[in-house]
């Protein structure tokens, strides 16, 4: 057990930590229209909930 706490959780710490570095450095190539924002249209295309919808929900 101490094997797997001194050399193999590390290891799989750092390579978890440096893949998430990797995808997150892949923005950089992305084309230019993946790396804008999500659009804002299908959000205020959805219902929105008011007070009086979270007090009465329907059933």
């Amino acid at each position: 057990m101490a094997f797997f706490r001194q050399y193999i959780a590390p290891l799989i710490v750092v390579l978890i930590f440096l893949f998430a570095l990797f995808v997150v450095s892949a923005r950089i190539f992305l084309p230019e229209d993946m790396m804008a924002p999500a659009p804002i249209s299908t959000i205020l295309s959805s219902p929105i909930l008011t007070q009086s919808s979270v007090n009465n929900p329907r059933v």
